[in-house]
């Protein structure tokens, strides 16, 4: 499982744990069936209404996308490409067609197919581009679904309130406090459920997703860029050299490392010129 993942949701049990044995006693006083039928049937039906079907079913079935541990293919994807560039650049075409067939990234096998088949370098970086915004636009709409769902569920918690509210004034004239209390707790616990559903589930699902994105584009750039290389003919060592920046953790690009050696300041020529020696006249 992702460790990420696995400390927030031990962490918002341990919240929501926390709120319900050391706020009320007993904890049941927390769980309102009419509140949450409401804010779970009702965020829903407004996600259905608003997305096809296909979409829908499809989103669900990435919310175990957040719970895996997913391994960077970048340093494979790299090995590859720069074995496949020295077969390329010694004009071993055969070795790279036996090589195409054990690589598992399709992306970088289409790139490298188009090079054998003599494309233009061009055309072979406008297809791939293409490949890239599609997979950029698809999946950031996948986590939008989930962005969407999170502005619903607040707003069914709403309505089970007003719902509650309104259950509750048409029962002032009761004598049985019992009845009135129902109504409330439906009133206030929708509300609870809905912002919990919102920012302990929805919003960090889309959230993960769209960092998985980042990770994604990042790893397709850099093919991109490998696989320009090899069309240009570049050394491997070069091009394994470029890739590696790609992946690279730098702390910081603009400035040296805290605990790096410190830098001499910078003198004018003014100031150097009134430092430097000057020549005894009687030398």
């Amino acid at each position: 499982m992702n460790p990420s993942t696995l400390i927030g949701i031990a962490a918002s049990l341990l919240l929501l744990a926390g709120v319900l044995i050391l706020s009320v006693d007993p904890a049941a006083t927390f769980l309102n069936l009419p509140g949450l039928v409401i804010v779970l049937v009702g965020t829903l039906a407004a996600g259905f209404i608003s997305y096809p079907l296909r979409e829908v079913v499809r989103v669900t079935r990435l919310v175990a996308l957040i719970f895996h541990h997913e391994r960077s293919q970048a340093e494979h994807d790299i090995q590859d490409l720069v074995h496949l560039a020295r077969l390329w650049c010694s004009g071993d075409v055969r070795g790279v067609e036996r090589m195409l067939a054990s690589v598992p990234n399709p992306f970088l096998r289409t790139g490298v197919e188009l090079l054998i088949a003599n494309t233009p370098e061009q055309e072979i970086l406008d297809l791939l581009h293409w490949r890239i915004a599609r997979l950029k636009a698809r999946e950031r709409a996948e986590a939008q679904i989930f962005r969407t769902l999170a502005l619903y569920a607040p707003a069914f918690g709403m309505l089970g309130t007003l719902v509650g509210l309104v259950n509750m004034l048409a029962t002032l004239d009761t004598s049985d406090i019992g009845v009135i209390g129902g109504h409330m707790a439906t009133a206030l616990l929708s509300t609870f459920y809905g912002i919990v559903l919102a920012n302990l589930i929805l919003k960090p699902i889309a959230v993960k997703l769209e960092r998985r994105t980042e990770e994604r584009l990042i790893l397709m750039n850099m093919i991109l860029e490998g696989i320009s290389m090899m069309s240009r003919r570049r050394l491997p060592a070069f091009i394994e050299e470029t890739l590696r920046a790609f992946i690279v953790d730098h702390r910081d690009e603009l400035s040296d490392a805290p605990d790096g050696p410190p830098r001499r300041p910078l003198t004018t020529r003014p100031e150097r010129e009134a430092n430097a020696p000057t020549e005894s006249p009687h030398a």
